[in-house]
């Protein structure tokens, strides 16, 4: 599953973030930024018209991403474990 799909208040792990493409910038931000395997993460609430951004909660902090930006978080959730 990816975190732009994730329902508002559920909880998931990420398993990886994908690159887009080749030295995708954006992708080696959000790896940066925390969002390795492992770590816990929760949509707190999506914006109106199209849920876009997502306000997304890694750990103690809470960041805005674009559903494109969202899309490259792969999830282990757990109906999958």
């Amino acid at each position: 599953m990816l975190l732009s799909e994730l329902k508002n208040g559920t909880s998931a792990v990420v398993c990886e973030v994908e690159d887009a493409h080749g030295a995708d910038a954006i992708a080696r931000r959000l790896r940066e930024l925390g969002f390795v395997n492992g770590e816990p993460v929760r949509v707190v609430a999506r914006g109106p018209l199209g849920g876009d951004p997502l306000l997304v909660q890694i750990g103690y902090t809470r960041f805005a991403l674009r559903k494109s930006e969202a899309a490259r978080v792969r999830l282990i959730t757990g109906d999958a474990a």
